[in-house]
């Protein structure tokens, strides 16, 4: 199939692609590395009367580092970040690799797959996993939201139909923090059926902070609260990890669908919650 028929804007500022979502709302759609919108304006999924393409913006395609905090902006492609992140932040790195393939990291960007919000992508659990944050303008100004801000549902966020990203910020993971990443999917490149993301940071042997995502199994990543909490203040051996992946699991929210059941979902969660946190806690002993 083809597109519909949609007028096409080619924007040379940020505040002129603002005007143009502001004049056009809900009949527009922001054009950037074009990974999830094509396939949905050729399946006539997504059919907008404006398409508004940002790529000649200039000052989007930056990577600036700042206290900690990675900042990315609205057209850095995925193949980029998962570059830098190899030995700067090995997470962003672990989940990047996993997002399609090649060719499609080389095109898509960041910011794209982060608005997209599919609930089985790893972008999204990633901003969540680290606590990021979705910089926005509108014809209002600039706003920050917070990840659980950000994600309301399947392909749902609070960002306005006139409101742009600008950037994604992402705080990197302190020396001495532990990671695992674990997903399950149909095929190398798929989206994931379960995956779990997780940060571990130890004081004295003992778990002084947690983090840990679940993602592909409900509406939206989501935090796993219950893993977290159990975890605090104890050594995270192999009985314990074991206790807070049940935790976690015993809570999160999961459904059906055609790829899976939502039985199936809650029993690779706790599966890869489990290694993620096993990951997690190995590297941070190494670090210590």
């Amino acid at each position: 199939m083809k597109p519909a028929p949609f007028e096409y804007l080619d924007p040379r500022s940020l505040a002129d692609a603002v005007a143009a979502l502001a004049q056009h709302g809900d009949e527009a759609k922001v054009l950037a590395g074009g990974q999830s919108l094509v396939p949905m304006l050729n399946f006539r999924l997504a059919r907008p009367r404006v398409l508004v393409d940002i790529n000649r913006i200039p000052g989007l395609d930056t990577l600036t580092e700042r206290n900690g905090v990675l900042a990315v902006g609205a057209l850095v492609r995925q193949r980029t970040l998962e570059r830098w992140s190899v030995k700067r932040a090995p997470l962003l790195a672990a989940g990047l690799g996993l997002v399609g393939h090649a060719a499609i990291r080389n095109r898509g960007t960041v910011a794209g797959s982060v608005v997209h919000a599919d609930p089985a992508a790893e972008l999204p659990a990633l901003l969540m996993a680290l606590e990021g944050s979705v910089v926005a303008r509108g014809p209002r100004g600039e706003r920050v939201l917070s990840a659980p801000e950000f994600f309301r549902g399947p392909l749902v966020t609070a960002l306005a139909a006139d409101e742009i990203v600008m950037e994604t910020r992402w705080p990197l993971p302190p020396a001495g923090a532990g990671w695992g990443f674990h997903e399950v999917a149909r095929r190398h490149g798929d989206f994931a059926l379960v995956g779990a993301a997780a940060v571990l940071m130890l004081g004295g042997g003992r778990v002084a902070s947690a983090r840990i995502t679940v993602f592909g199994s409900g509406p939206a990543p989501q935090r796993a609260h219950e893993a977290e909490a159990t975890l605090m203040g104890r050594e995270p051996a192999a009985a314990l990890i074991e206790e807070a992946a049940r935790a976690g699991a015993a809570r999160i929210a999961t459904h059906d669908d055609i790829h899976a059941t939502a039985a199936y979902r809650a029993r690779v969660a706790r599966t890869l919650m489990a290694r993620a946190l096993t990951d997690a806690g190995a590297r941070a002993r190494e670090a210590a």
